[in-house]
């Protein structure tokens, strides 16, 4: 049986657990929200020990089917977790889920959880769906992240208007952790009544001394001097590299569509209402987007490419060395250096 995330409470309500759940998509904080909603449901259930195991290339599948048979007399009922790294587990994991998927067990809930999304025709994936249930994870799109995230408040007791929703929205698409983080530092203010987007953005402003966001004003303004020391600060304060390449590549990613569209004879009113881009932040844009030409525009754009690489591992250049390259490229009229992108 399959289930959408959100279909997945209820079921749980009804009471009867389901042998197997298989659990995966590209949302680490949904993910782990059906996870938490799953093992709240064992515990009731009366499943009092858990087993995890995180399987790499170097799991040992044998172990695990010899282990997972051997329950004494008198153990607990057992959740035993298994967290895949890939969607694909390769040909011992697939032999591996396969059976365990035929021996259902009354005494043992078996949960695998997968970072990423899994083939569907895959037959390991068609023996868990069969012996339980799929829980699909998918994203949540622009369009409802600020109905989510005005749900997702009401876990910390917050009351958002649509305006603030809106604003959060435009300050962490594509990161659902950072919403959430977002909402739990709102939640620790003591803010009381319904929160609007002044106490939002004053509450987003004290959370950092200097943001990431920030720095996207700054690139976006032309202004170097302020780019680089708010740099520095992100820098200093220990914020990873990968957020701020992030970052930098969703600002860029939405001028290249935004340049695109206005080439194309469509409005750059209608293409930003279509972008759904704040407002109080389109005056800004707009003044990027003179700025910029649309041969700099993709140059910077693949540039930005490349420097996801080196802050996500890629051997030879510092992540900071490769961010502040990227920066003073963007800063000065979109032009990147000849010598190369980083």
């Amino acid at each position: 049986m399959k289930l959408r995330a959100r279909e997945l409470q209820r079921h749980l309500d009804a009471g009867k657990l389901a042998a197997v759940y298989l659990v995966a998509g590209d949302e680490p904080l949904l993910v782990a929200d059906a996870l938490g909603e799953i093992r709240a449901a064992a515990r009731k259930a009366g499943f009092e020990q858990r087993d995890l195991h995180v399987v790499d290339r170097s799991f040992r599948w044998d172990e695990l089917a010899s282990g997972a048979d051997n329950l004494s007399l008198f153990a607990s009922r057992k959740v035993l977790e298994l967290r895949l790294l890939s969607p694909k587990p390769g040909d011992a994991g697939a032999k591996g889920l396969r059976e365990l998927a035929a021996k259902p067990d009354p005494d043992r809930l078996l949960i695998v959880a997968v970072s990423g999304r899994v083939d569907g025709s895959a037959v390991w994936v068609k023996s868990l769906e069969k012996a339980g249930v799929q829980v699909e994870i998918w994203p949540i799109e622009r369009a409802e992240l600020p109905a989510w995230i005005r749900s997702r408040a009401g876990r910390y007791d917050l009351k958002l208007t649509a305006g603030a929703a809106e604003l959060l929205a435009e300050r962490v698409e594509g990161n659902l952790l950072a919403a959430d983080q977002e909402l739990a530092k709102l939640s620790l203010t003591g803010i009381r009544g319904e929160i609007d987007e002044a106490r939002v953005l004053e509450a987003v402003a004290d959370s950092a001394r200097f943001d990431v966001f920030r720095l996207t004003d700054a690139v976006l303004e032309g202004d170097a001097a302020r780019a680089l020391r708010v740099l520095n600060a992100l820098r200093a304060e220990g914020v990873q590299p990968v957020l701020v390449c992030w970052a930098l590549a969703r600002e860029l990613g939405l001028l290249v569509t935004l340049k695109f569209a206005v080439m194309s004879r469509e409005s750059l009113a209608s293409a930003m209402g279509r972008q759904r881009v704040w407002r109080r932040r389109q005056p800004i844009i707009e003044k990027a987007l003179k700025r910029f030409e649309w041969e700099h525009l993709t140059a910077l754009l693949a540039q930005a490419s490349e420097v996801d690489g080196i802050v996500k591992g890629a051997a030879g250049a510092s992540p900071w060395d490769a961010l502040t390259k990227l920066v003073l490229s963007a800063v000065t009229g979109g032009r990147p250096s000849r010598r190369g992108a980083v």
